[in-house]
């Protein structure tokens, strides 16, 4: 089970919210989110809403106890726990920004469990102030994907771990829910698996276009869901590299068929069937 990587988005996946939208109502400055959100991106209004909260204000310790009551099912901690535990390389994959995800991870006890976290940058300057950065520096360096909002492209940095790990032949499962789950989920291969949240916007995308999707989709509704299926997953996974690797071992024994005439091998061993797995559930 060592050979698979598992990304999960984190808004609305691993926390049953978007971490941006509670921070903004939780601090009451949702009326005023509401009225700069037509005039720029995404990212870069929330970088403008942490300087409008530092001018009233808030402080940066406010900011984290207010991420700390953010929501998270229990059955996503112990996922999270159980994949770790079987050998699996957890990742964070998310267009929300640094200081979120690791106040959240750290207040659950979470963060040891992840290899990678690949999110916007964020840091606090030094008059206390949060300043939340692109993960693509749009303005000297566009990604060039449609698909994708301006400051970051899912899909190139899928293809980076793609390429990072592809001598050890992992196999990936993505867990995520938005839009911009839709891209990292096209570069992902047949002996992949996608874990769309039902209901939500990369559920709608891949039912509109699953010729699009060449790893399989299992869908999830909530916590409880979400573990149950990834663990499956992670099981199915390996019963299918245990039987492929044991294909393999039976005629790699140092070509001692040679010197063997095959007739009197060949009731020997069982069918291949008997140690492959179907690929598909």
């Amino acid at each position: 089970m060592a050979g698979i990587v598992v990304v999960f988005d984190f808004d609305k996946t691993i926390i049953d919210c978007d971490s941006d939208n509670w921070v903004v109502d939780e601090m009451g400055a949702t009326q005023l989110f509401n009225q700069l959100l037509p005039t720029m991106p995404w990212n870069s209004l929330m970088d403008k809403m942490m300087m409008e909260l530092h001018s009233q204000g808030k402080t940066i310790e406010e900011i984290a106890e207010c991420l700390k009551r953010a929501p998270l099912h229990p059955r996503i901690i112990t996922a999270i726990k159980s994949a770790h535990a079987l050998g699996c390389d957890l990742r964070i994959l998310s267009d929300a920004n640094l200081f979120y995800i690791e106040t959240i991870l750290k207040h659950h006890g979470l963060m040891d469990y992840f290899s990678e976290i690949n999110t916007n940058p964020s840091f606090v300057d030094e008059e206390g102030r949060l300043r939340i950065l692109p993960y693509h520096d749009f303005t000297l360096s566009p990604h060039g994907c449609s698909l994708c909002p301006p400051n970051m492209c899912k899909g190139i940095v899928i293809e980076r771990i793609e390429s990072s790990v592809s001598a050890e032949g992992k196999r990936f499962i993505y867990l995520g829910d938005g839009k911009g789950d839709f891209c990292p989920s096209l570069k992902l291969g047949e002996g992949d698996r996608v874990m769309p949240r039902k209901n939500f916007p990369l559920w709608e995308l891949i039912c509109s276009n699953p010729m699009l999707v060449k790893a399989e989709v299992h869908e999830w509704s909530d916590g409880e869901e979400l573990e149950r299926v990834l663990l499956h997953l992670i099981n199915t996974i390996s019963i299918e590299e245990n039987s492929s690797n044991n294909y393999s071992q039976m005629f790699s024994v140092d070509c001692k068929f040679e010197t063997v005439p095959i007739s009197s091998h060949e009731n020997t061993f069982p069918a291949p069937s008997q140690f492959l797995t179907a690929a598909k559930n």
